[in-house]
């Protein structure tokens, strides 16, 4: 099964007290690189998020955004301390005493609250269990989302692969028809060009030219190399065809190793036809490679 390594997905999970968004995007990546956008205060959860999206998701350089509304509910909570708020109204009342200032002898609240750390403002708590399996829950749906997405765009680069391989092996048989008559068309080339140049004033033993010949004809063999690209074929429509999941590192490696076999026929056989033949597979072969690298 391919799959691309592309796409994105959308999460929300809401109830009276907040609202929780993950977006989830996904591009092309020679590893798995992933980045989690999230407010500060929610990063325990981090670790679970990438954890959760390593089970979906192998390749791909991956964006995870969280958004939290929180409904009804300050974020931020006050907290009073109150050792620190005696020791300030002990040493202001100590100093009222001290020189005898008018008034009461009460220490105003509203002169002790602003005292430095005596009321403090802080992040309010959240049960971060709770917290966590709401998060979870609409990381679930977001990831369902990509990967549906990601399934969708691996078939079509599916069906666009195994057409070009199927050219590819039409035109590795146009190949492989074409290359044993080279040797016969050599030799006969061969006796032709002798008798211009010396005009016919000697004979040329026919067991000499079929020595040329054969010695040529063994050059230019690429029997070898076009048992080896059919195999590769056959290899490639296997990992296209089949169950596994991450196919993209090994189909890639056989796209080189098709592309070097494409290479050492153009350059053995020596033929018109067959570089011509050479060239369209090496152009099929490249837009494959190119597909492959969106793969997962």
């Amino acid at each position: 099964m391919v799959r691309s390594m592309t796409g994105y997905g959308r999460g929300i999970y809401s109830d009276n007290q907040r609202s929780i968004t993950v977006e989830v995007k996904a591009v092309n990546h020679r590893y798995c690189d992933i980045t989690v956008k999230m407010p500060r205060k929610y990063s325990f959860a981090e670790e679970k998020i990438k954890a959760a999206a390593k089970e979906v998701m192998r390749r791909g350089k991956i964006e995870i955004g969280v958004s939290i509304d929180n409904f009804g509910k300050s974020e931020t909570d006050v907290n009073l301390n109150l050792e620190v708020a005696k020791r300030y109204y002990d040493a202001l009342t100590e100093l009222s005493q001290s020189f005898e200032l008018s008034g009461d002898g009460q220490v105003p609240l509203s002169l002790l609250a602003g005292m430095t750390d005596v009321l403090t403002t802080v992040p309010a708590a959240d049960d971060e269990e709770e917290f966590t399996r709401e998060l979870m829950a609409a990381l679930k749906e977001a990831l369902e989302g990509i990967s549906a997405m990601r399934t969708v765009e691996g078939e079509k680069l599916a069906l666009d692969i195994l057409k070009r391989a199927d050219i590819i092996e039409n035109t590795k048989n146009l190949i492989a028809v074409r290359a044993p008559k080279i040797e016969r068309e050599y030799k006969e080339k061969l006796k032709a060009r002798i008798a211009e140049l010396l005009d016919g004033s000697v004979e040329v033993p026919e067991d000499r030219l079929a020595l040329e010949a054969a010695i040529f004809a063994d050059k230019a063999n690429i029997t070898e190399e076009i048992v080896r690209l059919g195999s590769h074929i056959d290899q490639l429509r296997t990992f296209i065809n089949g169950d596994e999941e991450t196919v993209g590192k090994k189909i890639d490696f056989l796209v080189q190793e098709m592309n070097r076999e494409a290479n050492t026929i153009g350059s053995k056989s020596n033929d018109m036809d067959i570089t011509s033949w050479m060239l369209e597979l090496k152009a099929e072969i490249e837009k494959i490679r190119e597909q492959v690298q969106n793969i997962e």
